[in-house]
């Protein structure tokens, strides 16, 4: 049986051991996600800088491989601004971001990478700050729409009325609203249906039961973060094939797992799901 998380990230903490976890409890398939720069030790004052981080985490993702079926999402985090800006200013950041988000479709243009990660801060911040942001998604959404890819979503605390907002920049980028992926998403099925957006359901609670109560419409992921000084955050490698099982021990078969971890996964993102 296929089982995919659609969102983690290895760090510094158990590394290609959490897959190994992952493997060992049902898990057969991975979206790895790469880290903000300051991961990386990198502090970038061009985009081009943003090109060590990348080559370093498909590295990371062609060793993986050797434990599971792993793909590369490469993310421009859209914490940068924040980062980026104490050193460049807002504008500056923003140009950086920008430049980086085109590295990060040229990777996918030539298939190293299966998507690209952007969004807008999930804390607060000044009202410039949050209109740059958003300038720097819609660019996402661009580059996205050129090289044919999706767009993991980072984004504040989910409200319909965000969504909403954040589906018009795409319909305005000229971006299929099916291409936009929202991680770390609620089990509101129903809403994400209409509005347009996929949700990545954060496996926490009963999350994954509720959201399958809705239909299946939607992906599952961890986020695990692989930080030693977090070691569990936000859910350790083994919740998804165990949130998985708790599924088809309430009734759920496996065309159901098979068309939540395989065929929303393949249609989406454009690639072919095998073991």
């Amino acid at each position: 049986m296929i089982i995919t998380d659609n969102h983690m990230h290895l760090y510094n903490h158990l590394r290609l051991k959490a897959l190994k976890q992952f493997r060992q409890v049902g898990g057969t398939h991975v979206l790895l996600v790469s880290l903000l720069s300051h991961h990386y030790g990198i502090l970038p004052s061009k985009g081009e800088d943003f090109r060590q981080i990348f080559e370093d985490h498909i590295k990371l993702v062609k060793k993986a491989n050797e434990i599971v079926r792993a793909y590369a999402v490469l993310s421009v985090h859209p914490a940068e601004i924040t980062i980026l800006s104490k050193k460049w200013g807002v504008d500056r950041a923003a140009e950086i971001m920008m430049e980086a988000l085109e590295i990060a479709g040229e990777y996918v243009s030539e298939g190293k990478a299966i998507a690209i990660k952007s969004g807008r801060p999930h804390y607060e911040v000044s009202e410039y700050v949050w209109r740059t942001s958003n300038e720097v998604l819609q660019h996402a959404f661009e580059v996205a729409r050129d090289v044919g890819c999706v767009v993991q979503l980072h984004t504040e605390s989910y409200t319909r009325e965000g969504m909403e907002e954040i589906a018009k920049l795409a319909d305005r980028a000229g971006l299929d609203r099916e291409k936009i992926v929202k991680h770390f998403s609620p089990a509101r099925i129903d809403e994400f249906r209409e509005i347009g957006i996929v949700p990545s359901v954060i496996a926490m609670g009963d999350n994954i039961l509720k959201a399958a109560q809705q239909g299946d419409r939607f992906m599952v992921e961890t986020d695990y973060i692989d930080d030693r000084d977090r070691p569990g955050s936000v859910l350790g490698p083994k919740t998804v094939p165990r949130k998985i099982r708790e599924l088809l021990q309430k009734g759920f078969d496996e065309d159901f797992v098979i068309k939540i971890c395989k065929d929303n996964v393949e249609r989406v993102y454009g690639i072919e799901i095998e073991i």
